[in-house]
Parts: structure tokens; sequence; C-alpha cells
């Protein structure tokens, strides 16, 4: 096998796996309601029944919102229930070089998307009455300078029982604490149950071909470390599961995830729904006994941010998972680490990635010598091969007898120049993922007409230069190809290449570049050495 081939092998092992991506997410049955306006409501949907046996009924929001800043977040909290109607992440455009933040969670029409939390059960105050309307001391609450902790106390009173509902925010940190104390100062007592769950329209998985992204839900159980669970999963079957330690529920995108952290020692419920085109995923506390005279507090934790690996893994086990490398998670994992630490050294994201290139096409190099190597013996052994062949005809058995005996003799491998290929393979999918993942990779710029590299090439420069490097790697390349049909597809490949990558992120786009570049540069080493060992010959 020469290298057109092992060109050729790795193009179409990398696009089907593309298109396989591509594939399970265009078969898959499109949810109801899909793309259309709901008019929900977006305070009423409690995952349970209240005290009395019947069913929370349905309400709209209410007018009393406020708003709670820190440096990195501004939410939008509805008093009627208390839940996260809007948060924006205000370290993170919409889009680039806007002055807009990205808004993660979201009350438009269309696209709703919010955090619900309350208390059911006998004495929860989500009853068929409705939610309740909580008291505030203000309607804007703001971290202030020097300040590193925010608490916001919302509270409401029912039959002797007072409860206070806190936000508890703190600098720096997309984590938000989500508390309720119960205080019973009657003679008899009291029974509650905090739920807490995302609700969001049921969308499409989002992504294309050269970017397969997922949007939808995920949790992590007792059992189970990170587990999908997409809207259409929803539709098709309820989830309902106890976790017994510790898990989380969550509604992820790309780049982006909201997740609800149960903060209890006891088993906990993990849930799905779906109605009126919404889908919902959430966690319910066990529930709670407080004696007459004291009080109690429950405790979930919010997150609502960006895909950042080490404060997501600070704030819950698994949930650093949610930056979904695959299969590969384990070789992906460590590469966006080298990347990160690389990134810090030079500040520049697309710089970084040139140098990991080199890093990782330099640790391949023992493989990338040894197949050329390879493939330098068995273009010697053809005259013989031809030979063997002329004089066996059709005798395929005593042909493969020989054969064996010859690549023996000689000490050849004719997997050599193939299985090298095959081991860089899973590196070459690992790093595409590691890149795809990165949000520190988004809005992130490179250098003159590169602003983002997260985004195509606009010019399609790096497309165009990437298709060229592939072509010179072809001429470089010696071949034994004679078959005329396979001249034409060797021919093409860079043509093809370069127009599938047009589409890509310029970061990944840099990525396959570079490496072509490195390949040139080894190539020109490796034939060098070969043929003064009188091994090359074009």
């Amino acid at each position: 096998m020469d290298s057109q081939r092992n060109i050729l092998l790795i193009a179409l092992l990398f696009v089907s796996f593309l298109l396989y991506q591509q594939w399970t997410m265009d078969n898959a049955p499109q949810p109801q309601g899909q793309g259309v306006a709901q008019q929900v409501n977006n305070s009423g949907d409690v995952p349970s029944h209240s005290g009395d046996g019947q069913p929370i009924t349905d309400q709209d929001t209410s007018d009393n919102l406020i708003t709670i800043n820190t440096d990195v977040l501004a939410l939008t909290v509805d008093t009627l229930g208390g839940d996260v109607l809007e948060a924006k992440l205000l370290a993170y455009d919409n889009e680039l070089d806007s002055e807009d933040p990205f808004v993660l969670l979201k009350n438009e029409a269309g696209h709703i998307f919010n955090a619900q939390s309350g208390l059911i059960g006998a004495n929860g105050i989500d009853t068929t009455a409705g939610r309740a309307q909580l008291r505030v001391s203000a309607d804007s609450f703001t971290l202030a300078d020097g300040q590193d902790e925010l608490r916001v106390p919302m509270t409401y009173s029912k039959d002797g029982i007072e409860y206070t509902k806190t936000y508890i925010l703190k600098r720096g940190s997309y984590a938000v604490d989500v508390t309720y104390t119960i205080n019973n100062t009657t003679d008899n007592a009291a029974s509650v149950q905090m739920y807490a769950q995302l609700k969001q329209n049921l969308l499409d998985d989002g992504g294309n071909l050269a970017m397969p992204t997922y949007r939808g839900g995920a949790y992590s159980a007792d059992d189970t470390k990170y587990e999908k669970y997409s809207f259409e999963d929803m539709q098709d079957k309820n989830l309902n599961l106890t976790i017994a330690q510790q898990g989380w529920a969550a509604m992820m995108q790309h780049y982006f995830v909201s997740a609800w952290i149960p903060r209890t020692d006891e088993a906990t419920n993990l849930y799905t729904r779906t109605s009126n085109g919404l889908g919902y995923i959430g966690v319910r506390l066990p529930v709670t006994t407080i004696a007459p005279g004291s009080e109690q507090t429950l405790t979930s934790t919010l997150w609502v941010g960006p895909k950042l690996q080490d404060q997501m893994e600070a704030t819950a086990p698994n949930l650093n998972l949610t930056v979904d490398y695959g299969w590969l998670w384990f070789i992906a994992s460590p590469l966006h680490s080298l990347l990160s630490f690389i990134q810090g050294l030079v500040v520049n994201w697309g710089v970084a990635i040139i140098i990991l290139t080199f890093i990782v096409r330099g640790a391949m190099y023992p493989l990338t010598k040894a197949q050329y190597t390879s493939m330098a013996k068995m273009r010697m052994l053809q005259p013989k091969l031809q030979a063997m062949r002329e004089r066996l005809g059709d005798d395929r058995q005593r042909m493969s007898q020989e054969m064996m005996e010859l690549y023996k003799k000689e000490k050849v491998n004719p997997l050599g120049g193939c299985l090298p290929i095959l081991l860089q393979m899973p590196i070459f999918i690992a790093l595409y993922w590691a890149l795809m993942e990165s949000v520190e990779l988004r809005h992130a710029p490179f250098f003159a007409w590169i602003h983002d590299l997260s985004a195509q090439d606009p010019y399609y420069v790096l497309p165009l230069l990437m298709g060229v490097t592939m072509f010179l790697i072809q001429k470089m390349s010696p071949t034994t190809i004679t078959d005329p049909m396979q001249q034409k597809i060797m021919t093409f490949m860079p043509v093809m290449f370069t127009f599938f990558f047009l589409w890509f992120p310029s970061g990944l786009v840099l990525y396959w570049l570079v490496s072509n570049i490195v390949t040139l540069i080894q190539q020109t080493l490796i034939y060098r050495s070969l043929e003064k060992q009188g091994l090359h010959s074009k």
C-alpha cells in the first residue's frame, strides 16, 4: 500500500465517520411542535401532584420580575414561583463582535428555556391554586465590587409556616445555589418535597455535517456517569430513575450547558416528561418532614454557563463529561488539557493549535517513518511479485504461499504501511472532537482575517491552502498505481477534501493545514534517508 492509498484511507474513514454522525441525526424522527411558537405557561407546570392529590394547574408568568447580576451572570427571576426565566452570560458575546451577551436561558416566543424549582407535597407552596407569589426587598440585586457572594432571599408565609427561597451567587462562578428554608412554627409536622427542572421547546439536535452538535437532555446517575437523553427519547419514554448517591439532570447544547444538581445524601428521583411541545428534565429531592417548632433547609445547585471543564468538575462529579468527546475521550481530554496549557503560554489559540499539531505529529514520527520504510520495501518487491503473478497465473493458493515466503525472506510486513495509519486515525478523530468541543475557541481570533476559530474561514484561504498541501503530498509520494480509475480518484481527492473543508471551523482547518505541512517536512526527511539506503525511487 503506497502513501496515496493511505491518504485515501484516512479520507474515507474520516468522511465516513462524519457522514455517520450526520446520518444518525438526519434519520431521527422530528419532535412534534418543532420550530413553532408555543403558547404555554412558564410557571405552573409542576412535575407532581399537590397534597390533595390533584394535578397542579398551569399559570402564566407574572409581571413581577427581578434581576440578579454578578460579574459573569445576569439572571431574570419571576417572583411567581421564583423560576429563572433568563440567564445572560456576560463574558460571552451573542455573536462575534456583538455588544449583546449570549442568552442561555430565555423566555422568547418560539424558544422557551427556563430553570424551575419549587416545593410540592402536603405543605408545599405549589398547589392547585397556583404558584406562590414570593416577596422580595427590591427588584434588582447586584454583586458589588469587592463582594464575593450575593444572596437574594425571597419569602412566603402560609398556615404558620415561613418559606424562604434564596439564590446564592459567587464571583466568577456559573454555579448558583438555590435553597429553600422551611421554618415550621406550627404544632404539627410539615411535609415538603423540593423539585428542580429544566424546561425547553422540543428542538432538533442541531449541527451539520462539518460540525455535528447536540442539543437535548443528559443526566448522571449511580451506574451511569454520563448519558444523553434526547428530546426524541423524552417523547418515546419518560425517564424515571432513582439516584442513591450523586447525580444531575441537564440540558446541553454546543459550548453551553444548564444542569440541576441535588444536594442531598438521600435517594433522589430523576425524571423527564413532555407536554405542549415542551421537554422537561429534572430532579425531585426526597420528601422532608419538618418537626413542629423546627427549621430545615433544602438545596440544589443550578449550573448555567459554558462548558468549562475544571469549574464543572468542581461543581459536581461527572458534570465535566458534558464536554462530549465521544468514545475517544481518553485521548481527546489530554489533548485538550495540553492545548489549554500551550494557550496559557502563547495566549493565542491559533498559535496553540499550530504548536499542538507539531507536538502530535512529532510524537507520531516513528509511525510515519515505519510507514514509508515499509512502503519503500514493498515497492522494491514489485518486480518479483509481478513475475510471480505471471508465472503462477490463477493459482491463488500457491501465489499466497510464495508471497508469504518472499515477505518472510525479505523481512517485509505487507501491512506495515497500513497499521501506522490505522493507529493514527483515533488521534486525528480525538483531536477533531477536542477542537470542536472547546468553548475556549468560540469567537477566539487567530490573526488577520481569522476572527473566530470556531467559524469557517470567510475567505476560504485556509481550506484552499490545505488542498494545495494535500496535492503536494500526492506529488511527492511515489506510486505504483497503474489503474486509470484509481489514478483519477487520487487526483480528485485534494479537490474533494478542499470542498468538504470549506465549511469546517477554521480552527480545525488550521490543524489539518499545519498537519499537512508537517507531513511534507517529514516526507522530505524520510525520503532523503531512504535514498541513502537505496530504498527510495520514484
